[in-house]
């Protein structure tokens, strides 16, 4: 082998060689850093189906894929969020995703692990749900930084609205058949008896329009997979078959597991329904004790699916959270990584300082602070009393404010007692005086008095 030194070096040479090198630095050393997509979902425990020739695939060249999103309504919620986070992660490998908002799928209704129709809905409220989705999706997905594996958002409904009945079951339906159909497992169930819906011809064409999704963006954007949750195998595999057929093409499928609970129950619901990631209908603050609440088994298979952190980042995590379980350092950083990426750093500081609010000495200052959809959420289950604000505007005194106006103390005898014994607080401020004024500059968002009675026992005053 032969060595040139920079002397023997021409400055046309020197040119070249300067671009073989930056070249071979980007192809060898930049390709490294780009993660396996297959790889990092399998070490996650994202994947539960996948096709032959998938992986394949996907190491040979940039590869686009879509997943669908059915916008039922005009705000995703966690349930939506572990396909999300395959878009975000099959994007930070160097491929190209394609979030498609199923405006026409929306019409129809897919069977798939229902067991009765679902309420179809008009253009006007599909069209107001996409737009509000859009701009959820755009702080997981980069769409617009220009590069070659930007994300990419698409409506199917502008493709399906022209296009007739009798050409759509000229042009598709002809290169399916029904014995193809009635084999998939979402349309067996509802025709075994199962239910006592049955099924209509809508739903039942649900896998046909779907399986045309994933022909026309092979077709238009060449996209050679299509990524869902496991109840969406029998749909997305029909679009390969369409696609086989119909243009000889080979197209692949990739599946997550539906996540559960440790105890088996639906993950994502609680007590008053899903956990949505519009802080119009999940505070921040409920949003963050959602995942702050969560089980250490389910905390240790949540970080993995709804973080970015490393393998070595959240096997460290665990080893911790083994060595002291009091600590709860899985729940907390599970919380404070997905309601920053969902919301903001600030409003995950600002749920931390109101989950505080009832335990803390100096939490005065921060119930002046948090907004009062906060405050409400933090009070959920305290008992409240309604009281007038022309007593407050005339300067009440706390001892008949909480004794004769609200039923916070029986006797006023038995609340000044309390009050000697430090025992009374307003806003979390020690009371000193049973007979201080109580004044409108006290309130909280200008209509909330926070009484505490003794060490565990609080009272919301809302001023009316």
């Amino acid at each position: 082998m032969k060595f040139i030194t920079f002397r023997e070096t021409s400055r046309h040479d020197f040119i070249k060689y300067d671009y073989l090198f930056t070249f071979a630095y980007r192809f060898f050393i930049k390709k490294k850093v780009v993660m396996d997509f297959i790889e990092e979902l399998s070490w996650r425990g994202m994947i539960h189906q996948m096709m032959p020739g998938t992986d394949e695939q996907l190491k040979k060249e940039m590869t686009t894929a879509y997943l669908g999103i059915d916008p039922t309504a005009d705000s995703l919620h966690i349930g939506h969020l572990v396909g999300v986070m395959i878009l975000k992660h099959f994007q930070r490998s160097g491929h190209k995703p394609i979030a498609l908002v199923g405006g026409a799928t929306g019409m129809i209704g897919d069977p798939s692990m229902k067991s009765q129709e679902r309420k179809l809905l008009d253009e006007e409220t599909l069209r107001h749900n996409q737009e509000a989705i859009k701009k959820q999706l755009a702080k997981f997905l980069d769409f617009n930084s220009g590069a070659p594996n930007a994300a990419e958002m698409v409506n199917n409904y502008d493709w399906m609205k022209s296009f007739s009945f009798l050409d759509f079951i000229r042009d598709v339906g002809k290169h399916i058949t029904v014995n193809y159909m009635m084999a998939k497992d979402s349309v067996k169930k509802r025709l075994s008896g199962e239910s006592q819906q049955g099924m209509s011809f809508t739903e039942f064409s649900y896998q046909l329009v779907q399986g045309y999704d994933f022909l026309n963006l092979y077709r238009e954007k060449g996209c050679r997979l299509q990524l869902g949750g496991s109840d969406q195998w029998g749909n997305i595999t029909t679009g390969t078959e369409l696609i086989r057929r119909v243009e000889q093409g080979e197209a692949y499928a990739l599946t997550c597991p539906l996540i559960t609970k440790a105890d088996g129950s639906k993950f994502g619901k609680t007590e008053s329904g899903n956990v949505w990631l519009d802080p119009r209908y999940t505070s921040p603050y409920k949003f963050y004790q959602f995942w702050i609440n969560v089980s250490d088994e389910d905390a240790e298979k949540y970080i993995k699916i709804f973080t970015e952190l490393t393998k070595e980042e959240i096997d460290a995590l665990v080893e911790a959270q083994k060595a002291d379980p009091g600590s709860r350092v899985l729940q907390k950083r599970l919380a404070q990584e997905i309601t920053t990426m969902v919301h903001s750093a600030a409003d995950y500081e600002a749920a931390v300082e109101a989950s505080q609010i009832l335990f803390s000495n100096k939490a005065g200052e921060v119930l002046h602070k948090i907004d009062e959809d906060t405050l409400l959420a933090v009070m959920e289950g305290v008992p409240q009393f309604e009281v007038s604000r022309a007593d407050i505007e005339a300067g009440i005194k706390l001892a008949d404010l909480i004794v004769d106006k609200a039923a916070v103390f029986p006797s006023k005898g038995e609340m000044r007692k309390m009050v000697q014994g430090g025992g009374v607080s307003v806003n979390k401020e020690k009371v000193s005086d049973p007979y201080m004024s109580v004044t409108t500059d006290m309130l909280l968002n200008d209509k909330y008095l926070l009484v505490q009675k003794g060490k565990k026992n609080y009272f919301l005053l809302r001023v009316v």
